[in-house]
C-alpha cells in the first residue's frame, strides 16, 4: 500500500473519529441533567474526606509517621529488602528498569495511605468506611497503569501500532460513552457473541402466564417422573434471571429439572419510566403471589418449594412473612441464596447510601421515573474497580482491544432499570433503616411482615467472598427465622459462588448444623466439603419432595403457553 492510501485510509478514520465525537457531544448535552446528580453526588463523597483530611492536619505526630512509613518503604525497594506484586504489572514489560520501581513505589505508596486512612482519630464507623472507600478508588484510579506515558505495555503498543491502538482506543470510549448515555459503562465483553434465547437462557421451556411485572416460565421435563411439589425460582430484577440459566453446562436450571423437579422461573419485565409507580409491594402482589397462584392453577398443587436469590430472596422472605400472616401456606420449604435479610453489614454498598445520597438519587429517580441499570452497575462495578473497571479501561482504551466473549460479563452488562418507587422503598426501609428485621418494622398490604413468624424449613446458601450480600449479613438474617434452617457457606463471591455447577470440582462449602453462635464461631466449628453444593442442597429438597408423579408438560397444564422460552421480556435490553 503507498503513501497516499495510507494517508486516505488515516483520514477515513480521524474523520469517523470526528463524527463520533460530535455524536458524543450532542448525546452529553442531552444528558446533562443526569450528569448534575452525578456530580452532586460525587461532591457529597468529597466532604467525607475533606473532613477526613481537616482531622489528619491536627495530628501531625500521625503525618510524621505517615512520611516515615513512606521513606523506609522506598528505601526497602531500591535496597532489594522489599517488593511488591499486583497483577496490574505481571506483564514482562513492567520488568524493566524504572517501569518496575515506578509500580513499586506506587504499591507502597497505596499501601501505606490506605493504612493511615484506619488510623485518622474523630471518624464515625460509617464515614471512615466511606473514606476508605473512595481513598481506595482514588489511588486504584491514579495507578501508573492507567496512563499511557508510564504504562510500559501501552507504550510497546502505540510503538508497533504507530499509534493505531490509541486511535481505536478512544473510539471504544466513544462508544462506551454513547451506549451509558454519559456513563462510563466500560465494555468487559464481546456485546454481539451472545443472544437470550440463542446461546443464553436456552433451557427448553414455555411462558405460561404474564402480567405488567413477569413472565412465569415453566421448563419442559427431561425425567419421566418429576416431585409432586413444584418448583420456583425468584431471581433478582435488578440483573436478569438467565445467570440462573446461561449456558447448559452451567445452567442451574437445567440441572434442576434434570434432577427431576418442575422448576417455574420468574422473568421480571426490564420497566420504563411509564412503571414508575411500581413499589415493593407491586413486586409482592404481581411478582411472587401472582406466580404462586399460577403454579397452583395450572399443577393443581397447593404446596411448593421456593428458591429466592439475592433481592429475590429478601422479597421471598417478605412473601412467606406476609403468607403466615394470612395463613398461606402454599410455600412449604425455602431456599435463600445469598440473600440479606438483615442489612446491618451492608458492606461497601453502604458508602453510596447516606441519607444525602439516597436524597440526591430519589430527585434523580422522580425526574426520570427509574433509576437506570447502567448506574447500577456501575456501582457495582466499583467494588471491585481494578477488576471490573481498570483493567477494562487498560484493554480497551490504552491498547485499543476489544474485551474477549465471556458468557457471565455479558450477563452482568445486560442491566435492567428500577422503577424509582420500589428502588426508594427498598434502599430506604431496607438498607438505610434496615427494617426488615424488626417486627412490624415494614407493611404490604396494610399487614405488619415479620420475617421472625417464618416456621417453615429453610435453606440458606451464602458465600465467602461476596461483596454484595457479606455472609456475615445473610447469617443474621438466617438466625431470625422461627423454623430449622440449613446454613451453607460456599467459596468464591456472590455469583461463582451459586453458579458453581455439580460436576465442576470446584471451590468448596462448609456447613454446620448449630446456629445459635455468631457467624465467626458457626465458621470455626464447620465442616469443610470438596466441590459444589448443588448435590447437597438438592438432598436437602428431596427429603422435603419425596411423593413423584408424572412429568408436567407445559404444553399440557391449565394454562397454555404464551410463547416458547426465555420470552420477550429477558430480550429487553439497554444495551
Amino acid at each position: 500500500m503507498n503513501s497516499s492510501t495510507n494517508q486516505q485510509a488515516f483520514q477515513a478514520i480521524i474523520d469517523q473519529l470526528s463524527e463520533q465525537m460530535l455524536d458524543t457531544a450532542n448525546m452529553l448535552k442531552k444528558n446533562s441533567e443526569r450528569m448534575w446528580y452525578d456530580y452532586q453526588r460525587q461532591m457529597l463523597m468529597t466532604q467525607d474526606v475533606s473532613m477526613a483530611m481537616s482531622q489528619l492536619a491536627q495530628s501531625p505526630e500521625l503525618m510524621a509517621s505517615y512520611q516515615q512509613q513512606l521513606i523506609a518503604g522506598i528505601q526497602a525497594i531500591f535496597s532489594g529488602e522489599k517488593s511488591f506484586t499486583d497483577r496490574r504489572f505481571n506483564d514482562e514489560h513492567w520488568q524493566q528498569a524504572g517501569f518496575k520501581q515506578l509500580a513499586e513505589l506506587y504499591l507502597n505508596f497505596c499501601q501505606v495511605t490506605q493504612n493511615l486512612m484506619g488510623d485518622i482519630p474523630g471518624l464515625d464507623t460509617d464515614t471512615r468506611e466511606r473514606v476508605e472507600f473512595f481513598v481506595r478508588q482514588w489511588l486504584s484510579a491514579i495507578s501508573p497503569s492507567n496512563f499511557l506515558m508510564t504504562n510500559p505495555v501501552a507504550i510497546s503498543e502505540t510503538q508497533s501500532t504507530g499509534g493505531m491502538n490509541l486511535i481505536q482506543g478512544m473510539q471504544n470510549y466513544l462508544e462506551d460513552l454513547q451506549r451509558g448515555q454519559g456513563l462510563n459503562t466500560i465494555k468487559m465483553t464481546d456485546l454481539n457473541a451472545y443472544r437470550p434465547g440463542e446461546n443464553l437462557a436456552v433451557t427448553p421451556g414455555k411462558v405460561i402466564f404474564q402480567n405488567d411485572l413477569i413472565q412465569l416460565i415453566q421448563y419442559t421435563p427431561t425425567t419421566d417422573k418429576v416431585a409432586k411439589k413444584p418448583m420456583l425460582i425468584v431471581p433478582p430484577w435488578i440483573n436478569k434471571y438467565y445467570i440462573l440459566d446461561l449456558r447448559p453446562e452451567n445452567s442451574l436450571a437445567k440441572w434442576i429439572v434434570d434432577q427431576g423437579h418442575t422448576l417455574f422461573m420468574i422473568s421480571w419485565v426490564n420497566p420504563d419510566a411509564s412503571m414508575r409507580d411500581k413499589g415493593f409491594e407491586n413486586y409482592l402482589n404481581e411478582g411472587v403471589m401472582a406466580a404462586i397462584d399460577a403454579i397452583e392453577e395450572t399443577t393443581g398443587e397447593s404446596s411448593m418449594n421456593a428458591i429466592g436469590y439475592c433481592l429475590g430472596g429478601t422479597l421471598l422472605g417478605t412473601a412467606l412473612a406476609y403468607m403466615k400472616s394470612q395463613n398461606d401456606q402454599r410455600i412449604s420449604s425455602a431456599t435463600f441464596f445469598t440473600t440479606l435479610l438483615d442489612f446491618t453489614y451492608p458492606g461497601e454498598l453502604g458508602c453510596f447510601l447516606s441519607q444525602e445520597q439516597l436524597d440526591i438519587l430519589k430527585q434523580q429517580m422522580d425526574a426520570e421515573g427509574i433509576l437506570d441499570g447502567r448506574a447500577l452497575a456501575l456501582s457495582y462495578n466499583l467494588l471491585r474497580e481494578n477488576d471490573l473497571h481498570w483493567a477494562y479501561h487498560v484493554n480497551n482504551y490504552l491498547l485499543g482491544k476489544q474485551p474477549p466473549a465471556f458468557d457471565l460479563l455479558y450477563w452482568n452488562a445486560d442491566a435492567t432499570n428500577l422503577p424509582a418507587a420500589m428502588h426508594s422503598f427498598y434502599l430506604e426501609n431496607m438498607y438505610l433503616k434496615n427494617l426488615l428485621k424488626e417486627p412490624g418494622g415494614i407493611q404490604m398490604n396494610g399487614v405488619d411482615i415479620d420475617i421472625s413468624q417464618i416456621d417453615i424449613p429453610c435453606f440458606f446458601l451464602s458465600a465467602e467472598k461476596d461483596h454484595i450480600a457479606l455472609w456475615k449479613s445473610t447469617y443474621l438474617g438466617a438466625q431470625k427465622l422461627a423454623g430449622k434452617v440449613e446454613f451453607v457457606l460456599a467459596g468464591s463471591g456472590h455469583v461463582a459462588g451459586v453458579i458453581n455447577p455439580a460436576d465442576s470440582g470446584k471451590y468448596s462449602y462448609f456447613t454446620n448444623s448449630d446456629l445459635s453462635e455468631t457467624a465467626e464461631a458457626w465458621r470455626e466449628s464447620a465442616t469443610q466439603t470438596a466441590g459444589s453444593w448443588w448435590p447437597h442442597w438438592m438432598k436437602w429438597v428431596n427429603a422435603r419432595s419425596k411423593a413423584q408423579v408424572d412429568a408436567r408438560d407445559p404444553e399440557h397444564g391449565e394454562l397454555l403457553p404464551l410463547e416458547d422460552a426465555p420470552g420477550a421480556f429477558v430480550k429487553r435490553s439497554i444495551i
